[in-house]
């Protein structure tokens, strides 16, 4: 049987990314991202749910999304379900799911930033189409 594991995110950052390098200096950022799903319950209400994901990716990527990206912001991001599991200073177990981001966009629009800023590839507010970043794009 094949295997097949792959993560398509579109949401909004929920907290300012953390970056940090691994001892051989690898770049690692970390990102909260939630996604809103609406529909309309049997009743006819209005219903919504959000799912909040914890994201991780390394390299030059990982420096492009710490450097223009912060909380509020959209983002699209393709990925893996990775499983983390660790033993807690209380001697407990604990795990969870995780998405290790291999790609991403940057989605521009109005209210993309709430402040006009311009995204790299992109106009800012009025750019609609999600911006491709590749590593001939990005400056290091």
């Amino acid at each position: 049987m094949a295997n097949f594991n792959k993560v398509l995110l579109m949401g909004r950052l929920t907290r300012d990314p953390q970056l940090s390098y691994t001892p051989n200096q690898t770049a690692v950022v970390d990102f909260g991202l939630a996604a809103n799903r609406t529909w309309k319950g049997q009743d006819g209400s209005q219903r919504e749910e959000t799912c909040f994901v914890d994201c991780r990716m390394f390299g030059r990527r990982a420096e492009v999304v710490n450097k223009y990206c912060k909380k509020g912001n959209p983002l699209f991001v393709e990925g893996r379900l990775t499983f983390d599991s660790w033993e807690a200073q209380d001697g407990s177990k604990r795990s969870k799911l995780r998405v290790t981001v291999e790609n991403f966009e940057f989605i521009g629009g109005a209210g993309g930033s709430g402040q006009g800023q311009a995204e790299p590839g992109g106009s800012g507010a009025d750019s609609q189409a999600p911006q491709q970043v590749s590593d001939d794009d990005i400056p290091f």
